[in-house]
């Protein structure tokens, strides 16, 4: 694994990097095609989207075409503004949902420790998605690099979008569905009780030797998630039988 830009991003497999942003310790990605780049996730304020889309156009010396959001909550999502022109993909349905969350957003936003005004610009320039996800997708960067982006939730959210990048290793993006640095959020927008079965969906997408980027925290492996899966289906059972 090298790491680029003094150490703000890791490279887990060639030409597919990803950073851990200050703050809220949000994963964004970006994997690099011949003719363009995608990046997954934007961070929470447009300052921060417009410090990614620099930084990615430093690494690689090539513009950023496309963006992928893995779920609609203020921290992975507000920072899309920052990169007009760019195609965005979601999940089914954050087409419609993103624009009825903008109050919602920019109050989660505050409550976390975002400035006020901040979080009003960001949500002022909301951008819903382009494209919605239903099953599967692949997209060409070009130069034979290809990406899948698979709608495997609910589970997180409604709208849980992964990013599978084929290669050696194999790199799946997996957005809030995985967390590493903490126990998994369920916050009320979650599914519990298939959440578990989501991440089943990752493990079929990534198999046994990919890497996993986790929404928060470190790279993790498939016995990672299937450890952490199995603990959601504990976590969760027991909180509807105390219910």
């Amino acid at each position: 694994m090298t790491a680029l830009l003094s150490g703000e991003w890791e490279e887990p497999a060639p030409g597919v990097v990803r950073r851990r942003l200050p703050g809220w310790d949000e994963t964004v990605g970006a994997v690099r095609g011949r003719d363009g780049v995608l990046v997954v996730d934007t961070g929470a304020s447009l300052r921060a989207g417009a410090a990614i889309r620099r930084q990615v156009r430093e690494l690689f010396g090539l513009p950023v075409t496309h963006v992928a959001l893995t779920h609609p909550h203020f921290d992975h999502v507000l920072g899309t503004a920052a990169f007009a022109g760019v195609e965005v993909y979601g999940a089914v349905g954050m087409t419609a949902l993103l624009p009825r969350l903008a109050d919602e957003l920019r109050a989660d936003a505050v409550r976390h420790g975002l400035a006020p005004d901040e979080a009003a610009g960001a949500v002022d320039v909301l951008v819903a998605p382009h494209h919605q996800v239903c099953g599967e997708m692949t997209l060409s960067l070009g130069g034979g690099r290809q990406v899948m982006l698979a709608n495997v939730g609910p589970g997180h959210t409604a709208h849980d979008l992964a990013v599978l990048v084929p290669g050696n290793p194999e790199v799946v993006f997996c957005g809030d569905l995985v967390e590493e640095s903490g126990e998994p959020q369920a916050g009320p927008d979650a599914h519990p009780g298939v959440w578990p079965d989501a991440l089943d969906r990752l493990l079929a997408l990534g198999g046994p030797d990919a890497v996993y980027v986790p929404g928060h925290g470190a790279l993790v492996d498939a016995a990672f998630v299937r450890a952490q899966r199995d603990a959601l289906r504990v976590r969760f059972a027991t909180e509807s039988g105390d219910a």
